[in-house]
C-alpha cells in the first residue's frame, strides 16, 4: 500500500513538470517560426518592372473623396488606356513618351475632369514605392511596415503620392485639357534603398497651345513625357536669361575659334598666297617686256636712222632720234 502511494505521488509530481516543459518547447517553436516573417527583406524594383497607377475615388456631385467600410480612403485603378488595354503603368527607370487614350469620356468622368481643371479637387494618384506583396501571407508579414498616417489614413508607407496637375479651360459645353504632361519620378539612392520610388509628380505643359477639346462621349489622349532621376536632387537647370553657360561651352567656343584660325592660315599660305605671288610676277614681267618692244608708240623709245640731218621726231607719244643733214 505504501509503495502504491509513493508511485502515485511521484507521477503527480512529474506530470505537471512534463506539461510545463512541453509548453515552453511549443512556445519556443512558435517564436522561432515567426522570426523569418518579421525579417522578410523588402525587394525593390528591377529596371523595366511595371508600376501600376491608382487614383483616389471621388464623388461626382462634390468631388469629395470616397472612403471604404473601414473608413480608409478608396483608391481605384487609373482609367484603362486604349494602347495597352490596362490602366496607366510606369516602368521603373525607363524614360519614354507614354500615351494613354481614354476611349469614352463618361458623364461622371467629364464632371470629375471639371473639378480637376478648376482645381476644386486634385487628381490624386499613387504608385507603390516597392513591388507589392503578391500573397496575403506576405502582406501580413510586412503589414507592420504599412503605417497609416492621418485621420483617414491619407498616406501609406507602401505607396508614393503622385499628384497629376491638369491644366486647361472650362467652357459651357466642353473642356480644353492640356493633354501634354511631364511626369517626373525620383528614385531613392541605390546606397540607401535600391529599386525604391521616393517621389513623383506630373503636370500639364503648354496648356494654351497643346490641348484637347473634350465633350461627353469623346476620347482623350494623355501624352506623358516620363523622366527618372536616380536621387532626390534635381540636376542643374536654367541659370538665367543668358541660358546655359558652362565651362564645356567656353572650351568648345575656344577650340572652335582656334580650329577656324588654323584652317584659315593653312588655306592662305597654301593656296591664296602662291596665287597672288604668281599674279604679281606675271604682271611685272609683262610690263617690262612690253616697254622694250614698243617703238614710237606706247611710251617706248625708237632709234630710226635718217639719210640726212639730225633731229627729233615725235610720233605716237614716243621719241624718234636720228641723224641727217640739215638744209
Amino acid at each position: 500500500m505504501i509503495v502504491v502511494q509513493r508511485s502515485f505521488s511521484m507521477a503527480s509530481f512529474w506530470i505537471p513538470l512534463f506539461a510545463l516543459y512541453s509548453f515552453w518547447i511549443s512556445l519556443a517553436d512558435a517564436l522561432s517560426g515567426q522570426e523569418p516573417l518579421k525579417g522578410v527583406p523588402q525587394v525593390g524594383y528591377k529596371t523595366g518592372e511595371k508600376i501600376p497607377v491608382s487614383c483616389l475615388n471621388r464623388t461626382v456631385d462634390t468631388g469629395e473623396h470616397i472612403v471604404d467600410e473601414s473608413g480608409q480612403l478608396q483608391y481605384i485603378p487609373f482609367p484603362t488606356c486604349n494602347e495597352t488595354g490596362r490602366p496607366l503603368e510606369l516602368f521603373f527607370g525607363i524614360e519614354k513618351e507614354t500615351n494613354c487614350t481614354i476611349d469614352f469620356i463618361t458623364d461622371p468622368l467629364f464632371h470629375l475632369l471639371e473639378f480637376y481643371i478648376h482645381n476644386d479637387a486634385p487628381l490624386t494618384c499613387r504608385i507603390p514605392s516597392r513591388p507589392l506583396p503578391p500573397s496575403p501571407i506576405e502582406a501580413f508579414s510586412v503589414s507592420d511596415h504599412d503605417t497609416q498616417e492621418g485621420a483617414l489614413g491619407t498616406q501609406s508607407t507602401l505607396y508614393t503620392p503622385l499628384i497629376i496637375a491638369l491644366a486647361g479651360t472650362l467652357q459651357l459645353s466642353h473642356l480644353h485639357i492640356g493633354n501634354a504632361l511631364n511626369l517626373l519620378v525620383h528614385a531613392a539612392p541605390k546606397s540607401i534603398a535600391p529599386g525604391t520610388v521616393d517621389a513623383a509628380t506630373a503636370y500639364s505643359i503648354s496648356a494654351h497651345s497643346r490641348n484637347a477639346k473634350v465633350t461627353i462621349g469623346d476620347s482623350l489622349t494623355l501624352s506623358f513625357q516620363v523622366r527618372w532621376y536616380p536621387s532626390t536632387v534635381l540636376p542643374p537647370g536654367w541659370s538665367g536669361v543668358g541660358g546655359h553657360v558652362y565651362a564645356s561651352t567656353v572650351w568648345y567656343c575656344l577650340l572652335s575659334a582656334l580650329a577656324g584660325a588654323a584652317v584659315t592660315g593653312v588655306y592662305f599660305r597654301g593656296v591664296e598666297l602662291p596665287r597672288r605671288l604668281r599674279r604679281y610676277a606675271r604682271e611685272k614681267t609683262t610690263g617690262r617686256f612690253g616697254n622694250l618692244a614698243g617703238s614710237g608708240s606706247g611710251g617706248g623709245y625708237g632709234l630710226p636712222v635718217a639719210s640726212q640731218g639730225r633731229g627729233y621726231g615725235y610720233g605716237g607719244g614716243g621719241y624718234g632720234y636720228g641723224t641727217g643733214k640739215k638744209d
